[in-house]
Order: structure tokens, then C-alpha cells, then sequence
């Protein structure tokens, strides 16, 4: 597993700031979109408590779940709410922040706005041009997560992708949509091709793409506060009870401070108070 070329540069910063003084490293693995935010958190929890390194992957919410669950890292993240096969009694699941999905299309695209029924039929592969919703006539280049993203699962459910075959619950996104690897490879292949659409992280929005209304609702931090725009989803934090170490459960309080959650706003993302 990789760690983010951001995180290597923030967490090397951090050491460099105050070399070889940590004597215990908390381990947090999971959720690519809740990546960035934990290396923000990371970084400035660390410059106040050098005697801790804390070491964040981003593989995915799957990954994260199970890394919990196992006890292969101090700490998990998921940005979709477990699934039912997933939940155990001994195993703690906090809310550290809440975001929005952005539909998003590059800067050039005209087209402004989709219906949920639209953006459906869209990944569903159902609506193939961009004409059929007010674009120009060019086919849509659809771009996915892989299985294993949070924000592809959260993504499946509100947007109702998902279907029954045989008596099991699979994607009902298309298979020619274009798989990207992780929120920061979708945003770019979404930069880089003026017909594409795709789904990020609201707190990774930048002018690099353009966020679609979704039943002519804005995506903004404001509007997933208020519930108007309801492509929204959890950010958690996983862990087995009574197993984090004292230095892993102070970490895991201070997420939830004021302190850190003016973090989560200054970024882009909801804070939970």
C-alpha cells in the first residue's frame, strides 16, 4: 500500500520539524477521500505532540474497514456507512467530518445541471450524449471509482446504482465507464477531457472541474448542511474498543475538538459541531 505523495511530503515535513524524538506511531489506512483530511489533521497534531508519528494510507474504504477490523491499523477510514456484513459489536465507528459528492464535468462543458434521474441513466450507460441534456452532441466519457471506493459505494446508493442478479446485490454502473484510481485520479482525468463526467469529494472541488447542480441544487458546503443537496455522505473513523493505545485514543478525541474541526471547515469539508 501507498502512502499519498502528499502525505510523504507532510509527514517528512513533520519529522523534519522534530527528528527522531516520536516513540510511538499511530497507523491510519482507509479511504482515499478521507485521505487528504487526515494528513491535514496529521500534520498539525503532530507539531504539538512530536513524541507521536502518525502514518496515513489512503487504499480505499474497504481496505480500511477491514484493516479495523483485523487490527493491521491503529485506526480505519470509510467514506460510505458500513454495510451490514461489515459491522461488528467490537468494533467503534465515529463521524470526524460530513461531505458532499460533487458531479463534476470539465470547465468547458456547457451544461450546468443534471437531474438525479439523469445522472443515473448516465452511469447506468442509458443517456450517451451530452446532447440528450442540453450538451453539445458529443458522447459522454464516464468515469467511475473502482469497488473497493467509499465514495463509489455512498455514490451507488444515493444515486439508486445498484441492481439484483442472481439474489446479489451488484453495480449497476456500466461497464464501459472508465475505472480511476482514487478521488485525485478521477478529478484529473476529468480535467484533462472536456467530455467527461465523474463524482469527487466537495472539500477536493477545484477549478480544475465544474461541480453540476443535481435537481437544480448547488453542491456547496451549505446546501449538504441544510440537506438540500442530498449527495452527501459520512467521513469515519474505525477502531476496535477498548484496543487503541492512550496516545491513539487522545488522537482519536482531538479529532472531534473544536480545534480540529475548524480544520474540516477551513478545508472545504462539514464539521460535525
Amino acid at each position: 500500500m501507498k502512502k499519498t505523495v502528499f502525505g510523504a511530503i507532510a509527514l517528512l515535513g513533520a519529522l523534519a520539524f522534530n527528528p527522531a524524538s516520536a516513540n510511538e506511531t499511530i497507523s491510519v489506512v482507509g479511504s482515499s477521500s478521507v485521505t487528504p483530511l487526515m494528513e491535514y489533521f496529521a500534520e498539525t497534531y503532530m507539531k504539538t505532540n512530536p513524541s507521536v508519528f502518525i502514518e496515513v494510507q489512503g487504499p480505499g474504504s474497504s481496505a480500511g474497514i477491514k484493516a479495523a477490523k483485523n487490527e493491521s491499523a491503529d485506526i480505519g477510514m470509510s467514506s460510505r456507512s458500513l454495510k451490514a456484513s461489515e459491522e461488528e459489536p467490537t468494533l467503534v465507528e465515529e463521524t470526524i467530518a460530513r461531505d458532499g459528492i460533487a458531479v463534476v464535468v470539465h470547465p468547458s462543458n456547457k451544461v450546468n445541471g443534471l437531474t438525479k434521474e439523469q445522472v443515473t441513466e448516465i452511469y447506468k450507460g442509458k443517456i450517451t450524449n451530452w446532447k440528450q441534456v442540453g450538451g453539445e452532441s458529443k458522447p459522454i466519457v464516464v468515469i467511475t471509482r473502482d469497488t473497493a471506493s467509499g465514495t463509489r459505494g455512498a455514490f451507488e446508493d444515493i444515486m439508486s446504482l445498484k441492481r439484483k442478479v442472481n439474489g446479489m446485490t451488484v453495480s449497476a454502473i456500466s461497464q464501459r465507464a472508465q475505472v480511476a484510481n482514487g478521488n485525485g485520479g478521477l478529478k484529473t482525468m476529468v480535467a484533462s477531457n472536456p467530455y467527461a463526467v465523474g463524482y469527487i469529494s466537495l472539500g477536493t472541488v477545484d477549478n480544475t472541474v465544474h461541480p453540476l447542480d443535481v435537481n437544480g441544487v448547488s453542491a456547496t458546503v451549505e446546501n449538504v448542511k441544510n440537506g438540500s443537496y442530498q449527495v452527501a455522505r459520512p467521513f469515519l473513523v474505525l477502531y476496535k474498543k477498548d484496543k487503541p493505545t492512550p496516545e491513539t485514543k487522545k488522537f482519536l478525541d482531538w479529532m472531534l475538538s473544536h480545534q480540529a474541526q475548524a480544520i474540516v471547515k477551513d478545508h472545504g469539508y462539514i464539521d460535525i459541531h
